[in-house]
């Protein structure tokens, strides 16, 4: 099973700017896409013939949304998490029958801003993750299937992550407290998928801004994530980041991260 995670900007303008020919290429089975800005028909629109989509739409127009897609039909969907419903940033649902089940849950964690209200909200959806994340291992732990949880976390877990560590000590994105959650995920039997696979090295990044050459000289932030269970990390095969060849190419400022899975 390849699971594509992918934030991207807009599904109207990725569709516009050449992300068709990237699913044409590399043909997952699973898209976790993040920052949608529309609704469920208009993003299978956009993706073409053959998608099953989920989504959780926003109720600000124009704002956030996230969407599971997969090639086979998605069964007992979640569209929120406990205190932040119509915000469009969780949505789970289940992919493949009997013992190649996968949870396939999308998440937008907020961008935040030290020291505003913003920060509020973004430390309050982490601890509402925090208790879902705990669920759903105890569902797995159960007898239900794996789980991988993936998306645009907006936070650097270590300097690592991130070219300009040092520039964003203090900023959101960087925060001890951010940070800590992650800890507490991987201390907690979660797999960041992508670091395991790739080891103790920079990036590889998947998000760069539009402004500068932060694309040219790969100034970016590894924040879109694989978050899974060790049942199914155990199972991860590759993590790749579909980088573009060139800023021109780029139909989103986040790169797609695929990480194929056997199931």
């Amino acid at each position: 099973m390849v699971v594509a995670s992918l934030n991207v900007n807009g599904v109207r303008a990725a569709h516009r700017r050449g992300m068709p020919a990237w699913l044409e290429q590399r043909r997952p089975d699973v898209l976790l896409l993040q920052e949608v800005r529309a609704d469920a028909e208009t993003v299978a629109e956009h993706l073409g013939e053959g998608w099953h989509v989920v989504e959780a739409v926003c109720a600000q127009k124009g704002r956030s949304g996230v969407a599971v897609a997969a090639r086979t039909p998605l069964r007992d969907p979640v569209t929120t998490l406990p205190g932040f419903a119509d915000d469009g940033r969780w949505v789970e649902a289940t992919v493949g029958e009997g013992d190649a089940a996968v949870r396939c849950v999308s998440v937008y964690v907020h961008s935040g801003e030290a020291g505003t209200e913003r920060q509020v909200d973004k430390v309050r959806f982490l601890a509402a993750m925090s208790v879902r994340l705990g669920e759903l291992r105890a569902r797995e732990a159960a007898g239900g299937p794996p789980v991988v949880v993936a998306g645009d976390l907006n936070i650097g877990h270590t300097e690592r992550d991130i070219r300009n560590w040092k520039g964003n000590r203090g900023k959101a994105g960087f925060l001890p407290e951010e940070r800590a959650f992650l800890d507490s995920w991987y201390a907690g039997g979660w797999v960041d998928v992508s670091r395991r696979l790739h080891g103790d090295v920079d990036g590889p990044y998947s998000w760069w801004s539009w402004r500068g050459q932060a694309f040219d000289t790969d100034t970016g932030w590894r924040i879109d994530v694989h978050v899974a269970t060790e049942a199914l990390a155990a199972r991860a095969r590759f993590s790749e980041v579909d980088r573009a060849a060139s800023y021109a190419e780029r139909f989103s400022d986040h790169a797609p991260v695929v990480v194929g899975y056997d199931v």
